[in-house]
């Protein structure tokens, strides 16, 4: 059975209106990263760090999900088994647009987790309001996402997923984070879509949509049904 790889960065989302922490003005430019997205920082000043997600989760509140969002849970519905859905995203624009089985590498805004006993629970957009777990009680809650300096266990599930698939489909991320341009070569087929130009990681994929998300999401989903349906050119 032919199968399909999404995978999606912060360029999916910026539409929406998210800050991504990259681009001119963004959360790098506002804060010191290694103070609030690193384990060392949490550990330092654990407060500051819970304030600047909460103030994540007050901004997704006041989002929606945008046409590339739809047209993947379209997709996903389409052919369920036949599309993993993988995103370096924490927000839910894509659950909000009706995706279903999304995998995200990074962890998840909405969601609290305790490190004592592993309990996940989602507070939605609400300020995290105690840092002791209602399940064990221990003093242990914390934001359910993977900071610098932590394992990311998705991971695995990631290199799982890019094993079985034969067209990798990657929008709107950079490649710092992931090596992209490899996971390309893993497939038959590859297909990347972001707003600016990269000659580097544009030569390692067989087609290119240097557009918005939103603009090249129709074409992309052609080019997935044609390849699922046998007639990807």
């Amino acid at each position: 059975m032919k199968k399909v790889l999404i995978l999606s960065g912060a360029g999916l989302s910026a539409e929406s209106g998210l800050k991504t922490f990259r681009e001119s003005n963004g959360l790098w430019e506002e804060h010191d990263v290694m103070e609030v997205c690193s384990a060392s920082g949490f550990r330092k000043n654990p407060k500051k760090v819970r304030e600047f997600y909460d103030e994540r989760r007050a901004q997704l509140e006041k989002v929606k999900p945008n046409h590339a969002h739809e047209m993947i849970a379209k997709l996903k519905a389409e052919f369920k088994d036949q599309i993993f859905v993988i995103t370096q995203n924490v927000d839910d624009l894509l659950e909000r647009a009706g995706c279903k089985d999304v995998i995200h590498l990074h962890g998840f805004l909405p969601e609290l987790y305790c490190a004592s006993c592993g309990t996940h629970f989602n507070i939605a957009y609400k300020k995290q309001e105690s840092t002791t777990c209602p399940k064990c009680k221990q003093p242990f809650l914390r934001h359910n996402i993977v900071m610098f300096e932590e394992p990311a266990p998705q991971y695995q599930t990631l290199y799982e997923a890019l094993n079985q698939s034969g067209l990798f489909v990657c929008i709107g991320t950079s490649g710092y984070v992931l090596p992209v341009g490899h996971f390309a070569s893993m497939c038959e087929h590859s297909i990347l879509n972001n707003l600016d130009a990269d000659p580097a990681l544009d030569s390692c994929f067989d087609k290119v949509y240097t557009q918005k998300a939103s603009t090249a999401i129709d074409q992309i989903a052609l080019d997935i049904r044609n390849y699922l349906g046998g007639n990807y050119v």
